[in-house]
Order: C-alpha cells, then sequence, then structure tokens
C-alpha cells in the first residue's frame, strides 16, 4: 500500500467514524423521543451520508471500508452463538423442536413457492434464468425465517419475563438462526453455482457437505482460540480487541481459501464465516469456564459494532431504489407475517401447548436485525446485477419488522402472563419491619438504607429531642423492662441492637427473648464476655473490630468480591431466590453461569444451611442468597424461578 493510499484509507475511516458518531446521537435521540428503532435511525442516517444526498461515503469509501462489514458480522455471529445455552431448555425441548420445525420449514417453504412463482413480475428478477429465480427465492425464504437473538433478549429483559412461553421464544430464536446459517450456507452455494452456469451434480452437494462441516471444525478450532485469549492476564479491554480480531480473521482465511483453492476443485473450496463464529462462541459459553468473560467482551463490543454496522449498511443503499422497491417489501413483509402465523399454529398443536398460545405464538419471532441484514449484504455485494434491488428489499422489509415485532411481541407476553413489569427486586423486603436500638450516624444510615428497599423501620433511644426525617423514633426514659413493655414491638421481624454499651445491649436482648422470642437480632458487641452469652440467646453478634480486619482482609485477597458487597461498583442488593427452574434441578452452582457481579452468598435447604461450593448441586426448593448489581439480580431471579 503506498502512502498515498494510506492517507485516503485513513481519511476515509476518521470520515465514517464522524457519521457513525453522528447516526448514534440521531438514533438515541429519535428512540428516546418517537420510540423510533435504533436500527432504523442508523441506517436512514448511513443513507443521507451516502451516495443518496451527501455523497460523504462515495462507492470508493465504503469499498475500501469493506472490511467493518465482515468485522460486524463475525462480532453479531458471536452474540448469536452467545445466546445458545444448553442449561435451561430441557423442560421446553418438545415445544422448541415443533416451534422451530414450523418457523423453519413452513416459513420457507411457502415463501420460496409464492416469491419463485411471481418472479416474473418482479423487474430485478424477471431477466434470471428459471434456476436463479429459484435460488433467488430461496434466499428470501431463508431471510424470511431468521430472527434476531438480542432483540429477543432486550425485550424479555424490559418487560421481565418468564415462564415456559418465554423459554420456548428464546431457544427457537437461537436455534432458528444457526440453522438459518446452515441454510444460507447451502442456498448461497446453490445460487453462486446456477449464476455461474455450474452444473449441480452430486459432486457440488458433496462438496458443499464438505464445506459445512469444514466450517464447523473452523469454529471449534476458534472456540478454542478465544478461551486462550481469555487466559491470559491481561485487561479485558485489550482481550475484547483480540476476540474481536479473532472473528475477523475468520473471514481472512475465507478469503485465502476462496483465492487458492480453485484449481483444485472445480469452484472454490469456501467456508461459511458465520458458521464458524456461531459455532467458536457456542463452544466458549457451554464448554469453558469464560463463558460470563466472553459475555462481558460482548456487551462491551458489540453496541459499537451494531452502529458501524448499520450505519454502512445504510450508506450502500440508494433511496431510489428504497423507494421503487417499497410496495415490493410491503408485500413481503405480509407474506413472512402469513407465514409465522402458519408455522407458530403448526407448532403449537404438534407441541400441545395451551390452547390460549395459538393466538400469539407467531408475534415473537417478526423483529430481525444484524443476521437479516448481514445475510442480505452478502448477496448485494456477490451478486451486483440484482443484489443491491435484492438488499434494499430485505432492508425495507426488515425496517417494517422493527416497527412492528417489538410492541407485538410485548403483547403476547403480557396476553400469556409472563410479563412481569414491577420489579422483582426486593420484593421479600417490603412490608418487613426492623427496629434499631441507639440513635448515632450509623443507626440513621442502616434505618435509611432499608427504608429505600421498601422495610418499615424505626428506632429507639434515651436521647431527648432527637428526629429522623420519615423515620419513627421511639423515645424512652431507659432500657429497662418497665419502658420496653410500652413499645409495640410484636410486629417486628428484625431487632438490631447498636448501643456502644454492651451490658444495655445485653439488657435489652434478655427482655427480647423473654418476652418477645424473635427469631433476628443483630447485636453489636465489644468484650468476649458478652459476645458468648448474646450468642447463646440466639443473637448473631458483630464485633466492630475483628469485622473491620475481616473486611480488610477479604479487601486484600478477593477486591472485586468486596466491592460487590459494599456496592462500592454502583449500586447493590440482597435477595433471597427459591430454586424453581426444574431445568436447574441437579446442576452444580458453578454451572449456573451467573453474572459476573453476583455472588452466591449462602444455601438455605429445607431451612437448614448448607456449605455451598463450585460443585454444590441444586435441589428444587432450595433458597439461595445472592447478592449483585439490580439488573443482574433480575436475570438470575429469572433464571432460578422459571417456570
Amino acid at each position: 500500500m503506498k502512502a498515498a493510499e494510506v492517507l485516503v484509507f485513513v481519511k476515509h475511516l476518521l470520515g465514517f467514524g464522524l457519521v457513525s458518531m453522528a447516526a448514534y446521537q440521531f438514533a438515541e435521540f429519535f428512540r428516546r423521543k418517537f420510540k423510533f428503532p435504533l436500527i432504523t435511525g442508523l441506517i436512514l442516517l448511513g443513507i443521507v451520508a451516502g451516495n443518496s444526498f451527501l455523497h460523504y461515503l462515495t462507492d470508493d469509501a465504503i469499498k475500501k471500508l469493506d472490511f467493518i462489514l465482515e468485522l460486524s458480522l463475525a462480532v453479531i455471529a458471536f452474540s448469536a452463538g452467545a445466546e445458545l445455552h444448553l442449561d435451561g431448555l430441557r423442560s421446553r425441548l418438545k415445544s422448541i423442536k415443533w416451534m422451530t420445525f414450523g418457523q423453519l420449514v413452513i416459513t420457507f417453504v411457502i415463501s420460496t413457492l409464492v416469491v419463485f412463482y411471481f418472479a416474473g413480475h418482479i423487474p430485478f428478477l424477471s431477466q434470471l434464468t428459471s434456476m436463479e429465480r429459484l435460488g433467488v427465492a430461496m434466499m428470501f425464504g431463508t431471510i424470511f425465517v431468521a430472527r434476531s437473538p438480542s432483540s429477543a433478549v432486550a425485550i424479555i429483559n424490559e418487560m421481565r419475563a418468564r415462564g415456559p412461553f418465554t423459554k420456548t421464544v428464546m431457544g427457537v430464536t437461537v436455534i432458528k438462526d444457526v440453522l438459518v446459517i446452515l441454510l444460507f450456507s447451502a442456498v448461497f452455494a446453490f445460487l453462486k453455482n446456477v449464476a455461474l452456469g455450474d452444473e449441480v451434480d452430486a459432486l457440488f452437494f458433496l462438496l458443499l457437505l464438505f464445506e459445512i462441516l469444514a466450517s464447523v471444525l473452523l469454529g471449534m478450532f476458534y472456540g478454542v482460540l478465544i478461551k486462550f485469549l481469555l487466559q491470559l492476564k491481561i485487561h479485558l479491554n485489550v482481550k475484547a480487541v483480540l476476540t474481536v480480531l479473532s472473528g475477523y480473521s475468520i473471514y481472512l482465511l475465507g478469503h485465502f481459501l476462496h483465492d487458492h483453492t480453485e484449481h483444485i476443485f472445480r469452484h472454490p473450496f469456501e467456508i461459511e464465516p458465520l458458521l464458524s463464529a456461531i459455532v467458536a462462541a457456542f463452544y466458549v459459553v457451554n464448554y469453558t469456564k469464560f463463558r460470563i468473560e466472553f459475555e462481558e467482551i460482548l456487551n462491551r463490543t458489540l453496541p459499537i459494532i451494531l452502529v458501524m454496522f448499520f450505519t454502512l449498511t445504510g450508506a450502500t443503499l440508494s433511496v431510489q431504489t428504497l423507494v421503487a422497491v417499497f410496495k415490493l417489501a410491503l408485500v413481503f413483509f405480509l407474506l413472512r407475517i402469513f407465514t409465522l402465523i402458519l408455522g407458530g399454529v403448526f407448532g403449537v398443536f404438534m407441541a400441545k401447548d395451551p390452547k390460549r398460545y395459538y393466538a400469539v405464538a407467531w408475534m415473537p419471532y417478526i423483529t430481525q436485525a444484524g443476521v437479516a441484514v448481514g445475510l442480505a449484504a452478502l448477496v448485494g455485494t456477490a451478486f451486483p446485477q440484482w443484489g443491491k434491488q435484492f438488499e434494499t428489499v430485505v432492508i425495507a422489509m426488515i425496517v417494517l419488522n422493527q416497527l412492528v415485532g417489538p410492541p407485538l411481541f410485548k403483547f403476547a407476553l403480557e396476553y400469556v402472563h409472563e410479563a412481569h413489569k414491577k420489579p422483582q427486586i426486593s420484593k421479600e423486603d417490603r412490608g418487613k419491619t426492623a427496629c434499631i436500638f441507639s440513635y448515632d450516624s450509623v443507626s440513621l444510615t442502616l434505618a435509611k438504607s432499608l427504608r429505600r428497599r421498601g422495610w418499615n423501620v424505626c428506632i429507639v433511644t434515651s436521647q431527648k429531642d432527637v428526629e429522623a426525617d420519615d423515620i419513627p423514633v421511639y423515645h424512652v426514659d431507659e432500657y429497662s423492662p418497665l419502658f420496653l413493655k410500652k413499645l409495640d414491638l410484636d410486629k417486628v421481624n428484625v431487632f438490631v441492637l447498636l448501643h456502644p454499651d454492651d451490658r444495655v445491649n445485653y439488657r435489652i436482648l434478655e427482655w427480647l427473648y423473654e418476652n418477645i422470642g424473635p427469631e433476628n437480632v443483630i447485636a453489636m458487641a465489644r468484650s468476649a464476655k458478652y459476645i458468648e452469652t448474646m450468642e447463646k440467646l440466639g443473637a448473631k453478634t458483630v464485633e466492630p473490630m475483628s469485622a473491620l480486619v475481616n473486611m480488610l482482609e477479604h479487601m486484600v485477597r478477593s477486591p472485586q468480591g468486596v466491592d460487590i458487597l459494599l456496592g462500592t461498583e454502583g449500586e447493590t442488593d440482597t435477595v433471597d431466590v427459591e430454586v424453581k427452574n426444574p431445568d436447574l434441578v441437579g446442576l452444580h452452582i458453578r454451572d449456573l453461569k451467573l453474572p459476573h457481579d453476583v455472588i452466591v452468598l449462602s444455601l438455605k435447604r429445607r431451612n437448614n444451611a448448607v456449605f455451598t461450593h463450585g460443585y454444590t448441586r441444586l435441589r428444587k426448593g432450595d433458597i439461595l442468597t445472592v447478592v449483585g448489581t439490580p439488573d443482574s439480580l433480575e436475570q438470575v431471579i429469572r433464571k432460578l424461578e422459571g417456570e
């Protein structure tokens, strides 16, 4: 590459970076203001920056930036493969199997037949041969099947959905994308073969089968490679860069094989990079201990990748072509909806799912995004005569799907009563009462913290003329039976004794033990004598100096764990979650693949505390006490309680 060419490349890259940042701001504004899908805003600004309007991103610039599409597709495929978790699908395998069959086969077959039958009336297909029309029709049918796992996950998280319908949707969505990549590989190879005028014979299908198998094996190799990268003792951002580059290298390897195998076979030997990337991600999340770290890398990189991908995709489109094919896109959109309805009805009938599913079984599969756009972009690049029109039709159809799909999916989750809009965090806290004995900065801080989490809190003190905002303060002349019995403490769940004098705390504890018999008393004690006597009465004791030393020791040994416990990395909460999900029964705790900012504190089984470690097997009815950020705890609740 000459110096002048390098400068031109850098100029195009910097220009595209500015366009991408502007596209994100534009799309985010319309998403917040008008509930506009983010993908639509990105594509629209890409169109404006392209040759249709501003000519800022010219054809020459787009050609030089083509590597961004391939790099983006690799990360999108990683994201799709990372959603395919083997755990948690066992109880819905029958429904997932039949719904996948219905959505895949019925949608593909009917849409292929309809498009093939009317191909002669579609301008950019009318000049093709009969076999080419069949190939294009099958390509439309393939893209009709594609769904967006990331969109499905986002809506499920937003609606806090859990239950059999939700579990089936997630399983079908991810499995379909894997099957779509396989189907696309076969149809794409067939279409290229007939476009070149080659004969489709037994050798073609044998070589195609070998190419798919090679793509799967290559994916396993890259899964091992990514595992090695994640083992390195380097910063997570560096691992993210290396992981993204490893995905891009799959495409580079594909180009190398294409260019150097044509003289060996009758046509070039080609791997399918999307399939390899999906297999690699599937291996990492299911067969290594780095699933959480891998998903964290995807969470950091995918938003940036999608902004670049959809902006660049929009820049390749022609607004004139988009207007010309919009009616056709609308027809195809309605055709896809019709086939999804048929597939949904078939899946519910064969799986013998509840009858109420018939009306909404198709709604979760409308939304499309990265995978479908990526497949269309590949077709647009491979077939310059008609590929751009094909890609534009698909993009227009995807925009319609993006507008209609999410509201219908949300409606379906509410219709089957699996949406839980109210936060699930701290539901066990609401209505509980804590009584704190003592009035100082520690007591007030604890009271306010509990109050924020839904507790009813009161403070008992012998100090005169003190108050606390929104927190009842009960004044006693002294902590003696005469004054304590005047307090209405029968409905208090937890007593916290924080008086600086151990004798006072013990006196209060004795009275509580004899008159109320509470199950949960937490007492501050500074001397060994009082610690022992208080624990005999059932109190949980805290010795300030020992607690401080223990905390400092853990901060030295495991700073991240202490950060989560103390909430220094953000707001944290603690919840008790019962294991109700039958798919998790028998799994080791380490195999739950919990978010990285969640810690399992304890496990209670039949009211008995169980010493836990990574290989502790879960049983139905176990209660796990976990601490973490609110968003992550909601994921844990849905996972453990999902039915």
